[in-house]
């Protein structure tokens, strides 16, 4: 039994913030994955000696968060990577009119590189690290309008192919957790302007130097490692950046 001693919560903090601290270690070592079912309440009131009414309580904030997801009649599931969770959590690109809606993503190209000072920085690694990179053009309504430059940490995705990356038929985020095991818990992003670069005009069909939105998005998994960087260069002549709910769209 794990049960929760006086040290735990010697900080003052609720019983059941406490709990939710032990259920994220459980999925932070990997305990339950991403899909899987959690034990029966019983069960986790056993473990970690509380009432059903505390663990009720950590489980809520939880499932608020996205981290776990309750199903009627079913039980309680790790969340998994769904086309509709990434639209939904992580995709906040939307017609300044109108519903947001599924990019059309177009693969253009994977490479194997060493990771330069400021991606190192940004994932947590050393310079010169084994790095995958990834270019991808995102068409709305028909036009293109977004560039995502996607830099990987090589250990997390060892043998990670053009032919996953062009034949998938799911979000990035599901072929991660499905293929390599890495589960992306929560993001953090960043905006500012940028002149569009050589390659990323080309790709947009833009004059170099055309104003763009620029986003960068670090991922993070359920240990806080940074599984992704992605850089995105979004045309907002017809798009703007919403990260809240408008009608039934979002990633």
């Amino acid at each position: 039994m794990q049960q929760l001693f006086r040290s735990d919560v010697a900080l003052g903090l609720p019983l059941y913030r406490e709990v939710k601290h032990k259920l994220m270690e459980s999925l932070r070592d990997g305990e339950w994955k991403a899909g899987d079912m959690i034990p029966a309440e019983k069960r986790l009131c056993e473990r970690y000696g509380v009432s059903v009414g505390t663990l009720r309580k950590a489980v809520d904030e939880l499932t608020a968060e996205n981290i776990l997801i309750r199903h009627q009649g079913r039980g309680t599931f790790v969340a998994s990577h769904s086309q509709d969770r990434y639209m939904f959590g992580f995709f906040h690109i939307c017609p300044k009119t109108g519903q947001k809606e599924y990019p059309k993503v177009e693969f253009i190209s994977l490479s194997r590189e060493k990771a330069d000072a400021d991606s190192a920085r940004r994932l947590g690694i050393g310079k010169g690290s084994k790095v995958l990179r990834i270019v991808n053009r995102l068409s709305l309504s028909g036009r293109p309008v977004i560039v995502d430059q996607i830099v990987l940490p090589e250990r997390f995705f060892p043998g990670l192919t053009e032919f996953q990356l062009r034949e998938r038929r799911t979000t990035l985020y599901q072929l991660y957790q499905d293929s390599f095991g890495v589960a992306v818990l929560r993001t953090e992003e960043r905006l500012d302007a940028e002149g569009a670069n050589a390659e990323v005009a080309e790709l947009l069909s833009l004059d170099q130097g055309t104003p763009l939105l620029h986003i960068v998005r670090r991922a993070l998994s359920f240990r806080d490692e940074v599984v992704e960087l992605r850089h995105s260069w979004v045309l907002t002549t017809d798009h703007e950046y919403f990260a809240g709910e408008r009608g039934q769209a979002s990633e």
